[in-house]
């Protein structure tokens, strides 16, 4: 993992083509500006754990609908 510091303003670039620039830093908060191709899909981690929850437990609801179905 690299660890770096940057001050408002500073980037950081990820590749050629994603560039992460510190916008604001208040009370605490880190406002992030995020340039990236439209193909690159970019999600807040939270949100990410959040959506791989869901999707973990559609899926084992979907597998008892499909034993029901067997029967």
């Amino acid at each position: 993992m690299l660890v770096i510091s940057r001050k408002k303003g500073e980037s950081l670039l990820i590749g050629d083509d994603i560039e992460i620039t510190v916008s604001k830093i208040e009370d605490g908060s880190v406002k992030l500006s995020i340039s990236a191709p439209k193909s690159v899909t970019i999600l807040r981690k939270e949100l990410y754990k959040e959506v791989e929850k869901e999707n973990r437990s559609a899926a084992a609801s979907d597998m008892s609908l499909l034993k029901k179905f067997k029967k």
